[in-house]
């Protein structure tokens, strides 16, 4: 069971912005080289779980056409946000370890609303290793305070990642988590994009040691208090 993105009719993304985001893609990792990853996001896609329509230099993260979301994919199609803002020049890590530089762009259609999502992730890696041995030479002994860089996650790693923070949140491990508790912990898992998850139903139920249909009931029982 997957929960409903939002209530009106996703519009598709127009096939004229899609070749034309292709072209954009395609010139930017043409003038910035082989370490630099554009990705085209489709958010209306029927199927949330593989929203990556065209990519270019997939080796930066490892990713491919038809590959899972990222966590900024999955908030939006989470909270559906009419106006979110472009987040550009931040730093971003991949499971391996490589340092990025990235930017999201949103794009909307022609109804204004957003339809798709180009991202830009350029690895500074070795551009970094450059930085620490110039900075040693012009050091003045003044430290900076670093930045931890975001995650790059596809949404299977994310849905372990937000079981995990909604025991954190609990406070306690399930074997000692009472209805409440519980409750509590799926109410995050929902609010945070996990039904988003193909089968994650199926995991959480039996991760928290409940059926699937007391897991959804949980579910039902917070959104009617929240109305």
């Amino acid at each position: 069971m997957n929960i409903a993105l939002e209530s009106e009719k996703v519009i598709p993304l127009e096939s004229n912005r899609l070749e034309m985001l292709k072209q954009i893609a395609d010139a930017l990792a043409a003038q910035f080289g082989p370490n630099c990853e554009v990705v085209i996001h489709d958010l209306s896609a029927q199927n949330a779980e593989h929203p990556i329509v065209y990519i270019v230099n997939g080796h930066v993260t490892g990713r491919k056409v038809g590959d899972g979301a990222s966590y900024v994919v999955v908030e939006q199609l989470t909270t559906n946000d009419p106006a979110p803002r472009d987040h550009l020049a931040y730093l971003t890590r991949t499971p391996d370890g490589k340092i990025l530089k990235s930017s999201t762009v949103y794009i909307r259609n022609s109804k204004g609303k957003v339809s798709a999502i180009l991202a830009i992730n350029y690895d500074i890696s070795k551009l970094l290793m450059v930085e620490s041995a110039v900075r040693d030479l012009i050091s003045t002994g003044e430290e900076t305070q670093q930045t931890e860089p975001e995650k790059i996650v596809n949404i299977n790693d994310l849905l372990d990642d937000l079981i995990e923070q909604s025991v954190a949140l609990v406070g306690k491990p399930v074997a000692l988590m009472n209805k409440d508790d519980k409750v509590k912990a799926i109410r995050f898992l929902n609010q945070n994009g996990a039904f988003l998850v193909t089968k994650s139903g199926d995991k959480i139920a039996k991760y928290f040691g409940i059926s699937k249909y007391t897991l959804y009931s949980y579910i039902d029982t917070k959104q009617q208090e929240g109305k």
